[in-house]
């Protein structure tokens, strides 16, 4: 554990460096709004492969064409590129151009794959930040990562962070993005365009990727579909879907520099649209403190289920049944928890009989004296109060 524990400090001190800077959703009067696109892998670095495609590839075409697009119509906007060919460019790097330039976004395009080849399993879905609540997110950013294994220094460049294992990625728990709320409003802007182009939505996700962790501005990554599955990839290595990919995330793009706030913000929400908007909004009150929230001094134990952009109405399907559903508000966002003790225990216990088969993202959250506190904190306490 103390050798874990060092190699956290080391790399959190790498990180911190690439920490300082502020993200806006819109460039101040008279600044030019700079975007940077990151086309993943690259060079001797193909990607996840398909039968007749390469990651890589795709990637850069779709990249070219979302650069493409803004050049041709936003004069105001800087677009910049990590890669405008086929090189390797290395993790480290590509951060390093996005902060360099003082980019107001980052956008990373990726291509997803599952180990089995002519899968069926098919969609998009984009990646903000965070600690993976899942293996299968935390499967994905172990994938995207593993690229800095072909970096020749990447065990000095990297602070010895193992793409590979998962005591690396305890380093995301004491970190907090800051530019979460900003970068969550682009990528549920993203999803929502990929579902107006018929794409198959996978939702909005958090996980431990590198190159979004040393990025001083709103980023996401965006995995475009599966190679794996061959319907898939003959669309995206295809001109008409390659275009359609990209016009989406040009739209959202488009969507995020002026302003538009996104209509729902669940995060990995897969409920389809008609039946949210059959939903009647009913005036909804902020939730008192309950008695476990009036317990003296100890931490209250909390199931964050999901994450939305508004108040939702009491009862709504998208809690899929639990009740009663709390939230608070943080960035601008309103956040769902269910279930509230003074026992660690006893919440650990609910969230796996009544939660964990109807949001598996979910995860314990804390408050204390009414505010949120650091969850490993809060358990420490839990166990010196026994």
């Amino acid at each position: 554990m103390q050798t874990i524990r060092l190699h956290i400090l080391i790399a959190v001190s790498f990180l911190l460096p690439f920490l300082s800077g502020q993200g806006n959703v819109s460039a101040a009067p008279g600044k030019t709004f700079t975007v940077v696109i990151d086309a993943g892998h690259g060079g001797h670095d193909p990607g996840a492969v398909g039968r007749r495609g390469k990651e890589k590839n795709i990637n850069l075409k779709v990249a070219q064409k979302v650069g493409k697009l803004i050049t041709d119509n936003c004069k105001d906007t800087k677009v910049v590129y990590t890669r405008n060919k086929d090189v390797f460019i290395p993790l480290h790097r590509r951060a390093e151009i996005a902060n360099d330039a003082k980019a107001d976004l980052f956008i990373s395009i990726h291509t997803n794959s599952i180990s089995s080849r002519n899968s069926r399993v098919s969609g998009t879905e984009t990646y903000t930040l965070g600690l993976h609540r899942t293996e299968e997110n935390l499967e994905v950013a172990k994938k995207e990562n593993s690229v800095i294994l072909i970096e020749d220094d990447y065990k000095q460049r990297y602070a010895g962070f193992n793409p590979s294992s998962s005591e690396s990625y305890i380093i995301f728990e004491f970190m907090q993005d800051k530019n979460m709320s900003q970068s969550v409003d682009f990528a549920t802007m993203v999803q929502q365009r990929f579902r107006q182009g018929k794409r198959v939505d996978k939702g909005v996700h958090q996980a431990g990727f590198l190159v979004l962790r040393a990025t001083s501005m709103p980023s996401v990554l965006i995995e475009l579909g599966y190679i794996t599955n061959p319907a898939e990839e003959a669309y995206m290595l295809s001109e008409n879907g390659s275009g359609n990919l990209a016009r989406c995330i040009y739209r959202a793009f488009l969507d995020y520099k002026n302003g538009h706030r996104p209509d729902n913000m669940d995060i990995k929400s897969t409920e389809p649209e008609t039946e949210r908007a059959a939903e009647k909004p009913s005036a909804a009150k902020e939730p008192e403190a309950n008695e476990a929230e009036k317990s003296g001094n100890r931490p209250v134990f909390k199931i964050q289920i999901l994450t939305s952009g508004k108040v939702l109405p009491k009862g709504s399907r998208t809690f899929k049944g639990l009740s009663p559903v709390d939230y608070y508000k943080e960035n601008r966002l309103v956040k769902y928890t269910y279930g509230a003790d003074t026992d660690y225990n006893r919440i650990l216990k609910l969230k796996r009989s009544k939660v964990d088969g109807k949001f598996k993202d979910a995860f314990i959250i804390a408050f204390k004296d009414g505010k949120k506190i650091n969850i490993n904190q809060a358990i420490r306490e839990f166990k010196r109060n026994k």
